[in-house]
């Protein structure tokens, strides 16, 4: 049987972003894949260079919509590193809340996704309606439902009074039973496991032969998590498990992605419970020597790293970011081999792609 070559992209019904593949295939079948980027480049490694700390707070929230708030909180960090400074603890359970109330929506809206793939589209709705409740809290506590805007420098911007902590708390609570009822439906509905259990799987090999992160490598045995392994802010605090499965398929990253909501919904009730009293923030105008830092949190895709060098001025010497999505693409190639072309949307869209941040 001869083989072609099938463009798909640059816009398909995986991606809201552009990203072109050239999917060489013998009758339905996949033999290999060639991934063109740099659709969406934008040079903001660079601008980052060209602005002051500050502006690059709001900068580097940019970089992503459904993970932002994890990348100003990761540049701060690396920031208060090179300026010595002491973040109150207050403040660490408040970023702590925001980067879970993040990963709630974001994890909600691929599993959506997925359903609406495959032409579930009854279950999307349902998933999105469920993950509408936290787009709500993202409006009524930090006034976007999007880009938080929850951090500065040595702390957070935004504060919760007697009356938004028993509001998250009924939100969150209220949560738990739709999101349990969507786990149950993605566990059991033949129609999602007939679709997805056994496609585009990745081996506990594959995941360490290519640097997997996040829940595509959690999916497939690895139990690695910055938050346990690499505690920051309060996380080592806090009660919470690596959530893992052993499939390594579409359908074992989605129920990753799932468990992971539940254990986010989890952590914001204890934040909640042990929210002490104090400061949100630093109080003086903080000084940034010259100096080097590097750091790296759990974004809801998986590992994010930050390298600031600084040379004393009001300015990055140089940022630089390694995202989640970067290491995860290249597990495209192993991951499609010998399946359906049909289901490169189902595949691409279980490694939970971020174009715009990874093409920075």
């Amino acid at each position: 049987m001869s083989s072609y070559k099938v463009p798909v992209g640059p816009l398909h019904v995986a991606l809201e972003e552009p990203m072109y593949f050239k999917v060489e295939v013998e009758g339905e079948t996949i033999k290999g894949i060639d991934i063109t980027a740099g659709h969406v480049h934008r040079g903001l490694e660079y601008l980052a260079v060209k602005r002051n700390f500050y502006q690059n707070i709001t900068l580097t929230e940019r970089l992503c919509s459904l993970c932002s708030n994890s990348h100003p909180t990761t540049y701060c960090m690396a920031l208060e590193t090179i300026g010595g400074i002491e973040v109150p603890l207050r403040a660490q359970y408040l970023r702590v809340i925001a980067d879970e109330v993040k990963r709630v929506a974001s994890n909600l809206f691929n599993v959506g996704i997925m359903a609406h793939i495959i032409g579930f589209d009854s279950l999307f709705m349902h998933v999105l309606e469920t993950r509408e409740v936290m787009q709500d809290v993202k409006e009524t506590v930090y006034g976007n439902r999007m880009d938080l805007g929850a951090n500065c420098i040595g702390g957070v911007k935004y504060n919760l009074d007697a009356d938004k902590v028993a509001y998250l708390i009924d939100k969150v609570q209220g949560m738990i039973p739709a999101v349990e009822e969507i786990k149950a439906l993605y566990d059991s509905d033949h129609f999602i496991v007939s679709r997805t259990q056994g496609v585009g799987v990745l081996t506990l090999e594959d995941v360490k032969d290519y640097g997997l992160v996040g829940p595509v490598a959690r999916a497939s045995g690895l139990a690695y998590d910055v938050r346990v392994q690499a505690s920051y802010a309060i996380y080592d605090q806090l009660d919470m498990e690596i959530q893992t499965r052993s499939g390594g398929d579409v359908w074992s990253r989605a129920m990753v992605r799932i468990d992971e909501v539940l254990v986010a919904l989890d952590l914001i009730l204890q934040c909640l419970a042990k929210l002490p009293q104090g400061p949100i923030a630093i109080t003086a105008l903080p000084s940034i020597p010259a100096g080097e830092a590097i750091a790296k949190s759990e974004a809801p895709r998986g590992e994010l790293i930050y390298y600031l060098r600084t040379d004393g001025s009001d300015k990055p010497e140089r940022l630089k970011w390694r995202v989640p999505s970067y290491p995860n693409w290249d597990a495209l190639q192993t991951m499609m081999a010998g399946e359906k072309i049909a289901d490169v949307p189902l595949m691409v869209n279980s490694i939970d792609p971020c174009i715009s941040c990874t093409e920075r």
